[in-house]
């Protein structure tokens, strides 16, 4: 690597940081904490994060040729927020590289689960669902089967999406879930 290249600007770095920006901003609706029960917390918080960036990954994944350095640069704007979020939190300098890598190592753990639950199908991704993003909580079936079916269409609804939409950093994620219409719910919350 010369000097130059160190100065040269990365024409991904922008428009991976604008995809990441809309990731977050799909992560953090509201609904899906009020009605879908999602713990409103630091985990739940980055449960739902790793769901979107693994839905938006999996796609990119399809156009593995034209879209590796642009993963990377998204991967890149992902952990690098987190970090600056954990310093925000007060998190030491010792402490903030550890904290990255356990969340490294646990956002590989759900590219992994949901992976296989979108390729193998049946109750897998419910399953993965209960476990990730509801562990700490008890949710009903209507909730896990909900985000469930949400998962699934917003991966069709990327895979739909041409790969230079999101290469430019636009993408357009499945509509939320209407937990309103799940069974289950009490009436208070539909």
């Amino acid at each position: 690597m010369s000097i130059a290249s160190l100065f040269r600007r990365n024409p991904h770095r922008e428009a991976a940081r604008r995809l990441y920006a809309a990731i977050v901003e799909r992560a953090r609706e509201p609904i899906l904490f009020t009605r879908g029960g999602i713990p409103d917390t630091l985990d739940g918080r980055f449960e739902m994060l790793a769901l979107h960036a693994f839905l938006v990954f999996n796609r990119l994944r399809i156009e593995r040729r034209q879209s590796t350095e642009f993963a990377q640069e998204l991967f890149d704007a992902m952990f690098t927020d987190m970090d600056r979020s954990l310093r925000e939190m007060g998190v030491g300098d010792l402490g903030v590289g550890r904290q990255v890598k356990h969340m490294a190592k646990a956002f590989y753990g759900r590219i992994a689960s949901y992976e296989k639950g979108l390729t193998v199908g049946g109750k897998r991704l419910d399953e993965a669902m209960r476990r990730n993003l509801y562990g700490t909580v008890s949710p009903g079936e209507s909730e896990v089967a909900t985000m469930a079916d949400y998962a699934r269409d917003c991966a069709r609804s990327l895979a739909a999406q041409p790969a230079a939409a999101l290469l430019s950093g636009t993408v357009e994620f499945a509509p939320l879930p209407d937990f309103a219409a799940a069974p289950g719910l009490p009436e208070m919350l539909r």
